[in-house]
């Protein structure tokens, strides 16, 4: 499977994840934990990974990183409505 590149990233939320987590005080370490809770395994370094774009972000992580987040996916997405 090809994974692309947009803009040299592969992801386009991973810098909004890492404001919202941050908006929250909670370490990358923490965010792992409390989505293995919800069924995602992702350790720390996939979480850096994301927030430096070097990860592609499947559907399901992003939905359940927006629910631990309390953001909408629009948000992550950059998408202003």
């Amino acid at each position: 499977m090809k994974i692309y590149d947009y803009n040299g990233k592969k992801n386009i939320c991973g810098s909004r994840i890492r404001s919202a987590r941050k908006a929250l005080s909670l370490s990358q370490q923490e965010l792992a934990a409390k989505l293995q809770v919800e069924g995602i395994n992702l350790e720390r370094d996939s979480i850096s990974r994301i927030e430096i774009g070097t990860r592609f972000v499947a559907d399901f992580e992003l939905l359940t990183i927006c629910k631990i987040l309390n953001v909408s996916p629009s948000f992550l997405l950059g998408i202003e409505m």
